[in-house]
């Protein structure tokens, strides 16, 4: 009899012992063969893009643009190395009104972007060309400034330009976000020959931006507050520009201040800039360095330079521009 009982409570023991192993093995084979979540891939390659229209081109406060709507607009892949330090290279193109007839300016640039917490940095170059010009001279055929050989146009009021007035500049820009909502910063871009001028240029301003906190305004719409102070040093220019008898081997040109203030509205992709623009740089002196096919009059001084046609290119005007801006991370996915 106790044999029976030892054996059922083998059998028994053997059976729980079973049921355990068995049980263990399925849960540990279960964790063997369930995939793991995926994990998300992050490209470090990003695109941005976009495109505006605006009632004037204005770039440091001289119109580039006759004060005639002009279209604007870029493509910029950029490389991200880590999420503090970005390579980027570009194009973009607006459009313009000269007085050497170009009417289309192209853009090519590219540098870094490193970021240290608050505090962001950007250096790079930027070349700007000028396709399709021509020589302006005051004699027709060329024979004055411009070669005998090249086909050339005359102005009613003898201003001058070159065929290729396309330059580069290098910069340098900083910018610290003090909270969510307000930026400040600085930049300074230097040429050595600013609008194939002969003259070298160095361009120095402060900004600030100031966000309006989300649902300020109502349906998704933000806005903003910025401004811009700049001071623009010019050079001498060569010879081409030369005025005799005063400056016969070049025109010291002027250096200026110049200012903007607005007030943007974003949704979604959207932004709508309203913005007052000025400078000090007269009229005469505004002349001397735009070769503004507009200009008329005399006996207005321009840099030193007496009898210079005054110009409207430079000075106080509202800018009115709609644009959209887009990259691939964010707006493609």
């Amino acid at each position: 009899m106790m044999g029976i009982v030892m054996k059922k409570v083998s059998l028994s023991v053997a059976a729980l012992v079973a049921m355990g192993v068995g049980t263990a093995s399925a849960a540990d084979l279960g964790k063997v063969y369930t995939k793991a979540p995926p994990v998300a891939y992050v490209s470090p390659w990003d695109v941005a893009f976009g495109a505006g229209i605006m009632n004037d081109y204005v770039f440091r406060g001289i119109t580039q643009s006759n004060h005639k709507p002009a279209v604007t607009a870029y493509f910029e892949p950029r490389y991200n190395i880590n999420k503090d330090l970005q390579l980027y290279v570009g194009s973009a193109f607006s459009s313009i009104s000269f007085a050497n007839r170009a009417s289309a300016e192209v853009d090519i640039y590219g540098g870094i972007r490193p970021t240290f917490g608050a505090l962001s940095f950007d250096f790079g170059a930027w070349g700007y060309l000028y396709p399709g010009g021509q020589c302006v001279d005051t004699v027709v055929g060329g024979g004055g400034v411009c070669p005998v050989d090249v086909n050339t146009i005359v102005l009613p009021n003898g201003n001058v330009m070159k065929k290729d007035v396309s330059f580069y500049e290098v910069y340098g820009k900083v910018a610290y976000a003090f909270t969510d909502s307000f930026t400040a910063g600085g930049s300074v871009f230097y040429s050595p020959n600013f609008l194939n001028t002969g003259a070298d240029g160095t361009y120095a301003a402060i900004t600030a931006k100031l966000t309006a906190p989300s649902g300020w305004l109502p349906n998704g719409i933000g806005s903003y507050v910025s401004g811009e102070f700049g001071h623009q040093w010019l050079g001498t220019s060569d010879a081409f520009y030369g005025l005799a008898p005063l400056f016969p081997n070049g025109i010291p040109y002027a250096d200026y201040n110049t200012w903007n203030i607005g007030v943007g509205f974003t949704y979604n992709v959207f932004t709508l800039d309203l913005r007052y623009s000025g400078t000090d740089l007269d009229k005469g002196a505004c002349n001397a360095f735009t070769s503004d096919f507009t200009a008329s009059g005399t006996g207005f001084p321009a840099g030193g330079i007496n009898g210079g046609a005054p110009s409207k290119w430079c000075g106080d005007t509202f800018i009115a521009k709609l644009s959209a801006d887009l990259t691939a991370a964010t707006n493609l996915k």
